[in-house]
């Protein structure tokens, strides 16, 4: 199947280093940082990043916690619930910015 997103390139992260050094080795020592064991476990830290690649719909990163997060013994059902909870955010996030439109609405109505 043709696809924009090709599995294969994620292998290929690394390449953006190429065009500055500098900031990819910090932005690597941050995110190596962030996923290390702290007061989360680095398991719950692939599941939130599971749902979070959900939320913003990287196909990418979906692979790579959905791996980390069964490497790390997480379960389809667990899985499955983190991104229902980035579902139940996301859906909301929408909702309530209704009351921008109804604000604006009655404002526009008077």
């Amino acid at each position: 199947m043709d696809s924009y997103y090709h599995p294969h390139d994620l292998g290929k992260f690394s390449d953006m280093g190429k065009g500055n050094k500098e900031l990819w080795d910090k932005f690597m020592g941050y995110y190596e940082a962030v996923f290390a064991e702290g007061a989360l476990t680095e398991r719950e830290k692939a599941l939130i990043a599971l749902a979070v690649a959900h939320t913003v719909q990287c196909p990418y990163c979906i692979d790579a916690y959905t791996r980390a997060s069964l490497e790390m013994g997480s379960n389809v059902e667990e899985m499955t619930e983190a991104i229902h909870v980035a579902c139940a955010i996301r859906g909301g996030a929408s909702l309530v910015h209704g009351v921008q439109m109804r604000n604006v609405a009655e404002k526009l109505s008077m």
